[in-house]
């Protein structure tokens, strides 16, 4: 798969022990897969963004995971259950992965997909608001 990389992020994913590069290097692609519009970003002077129409997900290193932060509001399903924190979040939710633990590919990229579809849709808070006046 091809698409345009931001150099600040290469250098986010290269400064960090080859186990987060990994880990990093595959949400990366999956982010670009769920739609080739996607563009990668850095916000808050160092965390890598992937963002299309809003914000899809972020990545942070952390000692001993790599958080992945989904941009939903928790409306998002999760029926493989890969939410780890975040869970009553308004804006954000996490999947942590940590060494030795294998990214959740499959659940991942469809959220993703998701998360751009409700993006384009006007994004979460929109699409929140409207169901609850729809309950």
């Amino acid at each position: 798969m091809t698409y345009v990389v931001d150099p600040r992020v290469d250098a986010y994913i290269d400064a960090l022990p080859e186990w987060q590069q990994v880990v990093c290097r595959e949400v990366r692609d999956l982010a670009h897969a769920a739609d080739p519009e996607v563009v990668e970003t850095i916000k808050r002077t160092v965390q890598p963004y992937f963002v299309l129409n809003g914000n899809i997900c972020a990545l942070l290193a952390a000692k001993t995971h790599v958080n992945v932060f989904l941009y939903d509001g928790g409306i998002v399903p999760d029926p493989q259950g890969i939410i780890t924190a975040g869970h009553d979040n308004q804006t954000a939710r996490t999947v942590a992965v940590h060494q030795g633990g294998q990214v959740p590919a499959e659940p991942l990229l469809a959220m993703f997909r998701q998360i751009i579809a409700d993006n384009r849709a006007g994004g979460w808070r929109k699409l929140k608001q409207s169901r609850q006046s729809k309950s």
